[in-house]
């Protein structure tokens, strides 16, 4: 295969003839790789056709592809006779009004947003003192952690003198007027970096603004910063280093959206924006103990957002408690036209709405698999108990139904795609990390992945959803352990929603976590049956001491 690759690129390079260059026996290799096998009158019959595929190929690699280009196939979750409720309701958010100012003013770091958006529609404290509070702490945490890519401190006090110039005139937009955020740096703002957290695009500016941020300008949230990110989101290694758990400094936060989750968590923000392909805004959220929403498949427009996987690209909300998830959600869900996969979807959230007549299930083939009875897993399951649920024991669609990576093959090819000029004109040799398993490499190997692959692990995919589908259409949530089996990639292929909160801490003394799947679009139901969960345990309202 060497040979072959080796006699592309002489071809390529230096203009000679295909013929020249790729020779039958090279074709032998290559069906190998692809666990086929030709005889000899096939391998000449099938020349011709090959050497003609290879010269389009080359036609089409002299036009540039964007990676805000889409593909013209789109991805959806849903399947045929399946019905969902289309009228949007509106959401009394009870925003208190006995908040008050605390006596130590950095405690106001881990006020939820509803005690800000309290403080702030009351007039207790103004946009820009909070701001500059928020900013103040990211200046004197951010190196830390290694979290912060880049300050947006002009863009942040406009947007926070707007809030409170509306604010004083009676304009109220909602709990996120005047509230402090940050983005994963993969979302577009006009005027700012947007450097994906890898090298070679650590000056990129690209000027437009990310659908997301301009509904949260449209909700009066005020942008403080942008976060790092695992290069090309992957991991918490970034072009600067490696972005840090706030309650363990010798381990980093997990990735892709590593600083979202890490300055959340450690009071740096109220909330922060993730992304997920495969575990991005799951796993640091889980590691670093942040709730984290990973919304439906197209419940957010990813315009205007890096694409690493057309069918597989997530956008949702890190934050510290399950109710701040939904405000944040309510914001940002829904679609402005640009991002074919996305639609608008009613958000139906009722804040007084408990656990009773809920149907819960917990996946008794995973749980079973932690053998140590004490682990913070089956605590969860006592804790919904002692709450009132009658719990139902049911196996997760996997073995046998997950029986290969699927993930594996539908990723890597839309990622090496994403990325094909990345590859081909050597850009892939500034990354940092240049390890077997780091993108450059896959992206290198997912070049030789047969299209009839990609297309036959979609369908296998397909099937995958029929069995999921089958399983959650009978409960309103399953319980699932955020490590052991492969919820993760399933859930992600079906595109169903989930939410992850933090539950205690191992014996490391850093966070646990547990993950609640639902029906698809049904945000709501979880983010209510994890609000449960948070109002009688405390995990989510501890903080790591070094940012207090």
């Amino acid at each position: 295969m060497k040979k072959m690759l080796i006699a592309i690129a002489v071809f390529a390079f230096t203009g000679g003839s295909a013929q020249d260059s790729i020779h039958i026996p090279d074709l032998i290799s290559a069906a190998k790789i692809f666990d086929l096998s030709y005889t000899q009158k096939e391998l000449d019959t099938m020349y011709s056709g090959v050497m003609e595929n290879f010269e389009n190929y080359r036609l089409m690699h002299k036009t540039h592809l964007d990676n805000s280009v889409p593909m013209s196939m789109w991805q959806n979750p849903v399947l045929p006779g399946m019905h969902f409720l289309s009228k949007q309701e509106p959401i009394d958010w009870n925003i208190p009004s006995n908040i008050n100012l605390p006596k130590n003013k950095q405690d106001l770091a881990y006020y939820s947003v509803l005690e800000l958006a309290s403080l702030i529609k009351n007039k207790k404290i103004s946009s820009v003192e909070l701001t500059r509070f928020f900013i103040d702490r990211l200046k004197k945490y951010s190196d830390t952690l290694q979290c912060l890519i880049s300050y947006t401190e002009s863009i942040a006090i406009e947007q926070a003198r707007q809030a409170d110039a509306e604010i004083a005139k009676g304009k109220y937009r909602g709990p996120l007027q005047g509230i402090p955020y940050g983005l994963k740096d993969l979302f577009a703002v006009k005027g700012t970096r947007t450097t994906w957290g890898a090298a070679p695009y650590k000056d990129q500016v690209i000027d437009v603004d990310a659908y997301v941020y301009a509904r949260l300008k449209e909700a009066g949230a005020v942008l403080v910063a942008k976060f790092t990110m695992g290069a090309l989101a992957m991991g918490d290694y970034w072009f600067g280093g490696r972005t840090k758990n706030p309650w363990n400094l010798n381990n980093g936060s997990s990735g892709s959206s590593a600083g979202s989750a890490s300055a959340t968590v450690a009071g740096l923000v109220p909330f922060a924006i993730g992304t997920e392909t495969w575990g991005s805004i799951t796993s640091p959220s889980g590691v670093c103990g942040a709730t984290g929403l990973r919304p439906t498949f197209g419940s957010i427009s990813r315009s205007g957002a890096m694409t690493l996987s057309w069918s597989l690209d997530k956008v949702g909300p890190i934050c510290r408690s399950a109710e701040d998830a939904a405000i944040v959600f309510s914001a940002i869900h829904g679609t402005d036209g640009k991002d074919q996969s996305a639609v608008n979807m009613p958000f139906n959230y009722k804040t007084q709405t408990g656990l009773r007549g809920k149907k819960i299930a917990y996946a008794k083939n995973y749980f079973d698999k932690i053998t140590d009875t004490s682990r913070n897993e089956w605590k969860v399951l006592d804790q919904y108990r002692k709450l009132g649920v009658d719990l139902i024991p049911v196996n997760f669609p996997d073995s046998g139904v997950y029986a290969f990576n699927i993930m594996d093959v539908v990723i890597s090819a839309e990622c090496a795609a994403a990325f094909d000029e990345f590859t081909r004109m050597g850009i892939d040799d500034q990354m940092t990390r240049q390890g077997k398993n780091d993108w450059p490499n896959s992206f290198r190997v997912s070049r030789l992945m047969p299209a009839v692959e990609y297309v036959n692990a979609n369908r296998h995919r397909y099937l995958l959803m029929q069995k999921v589908n089958e399983l959650m259409q009978k409960y309103d949530a399953v319980i699932c352990p955020n490590f052991g089996g492969n919820q993760s990639a399933i859930t992600n292929l079906t595109g169903h929603p989930v939410i992850v909160f933090p539950t205690g801490f191992n014996k490391t003394k850093t966070p646990t976590s547990i993950t609640l799947v639902g029906k698809l679009y049904d945000e709501a139901t979880i983010i209510s049956i994890a609000k449960a969960y948070q109002q009688s345990t405390n995990w989510n309202k501890l903080h790591p001491a070094m940012f207090q």
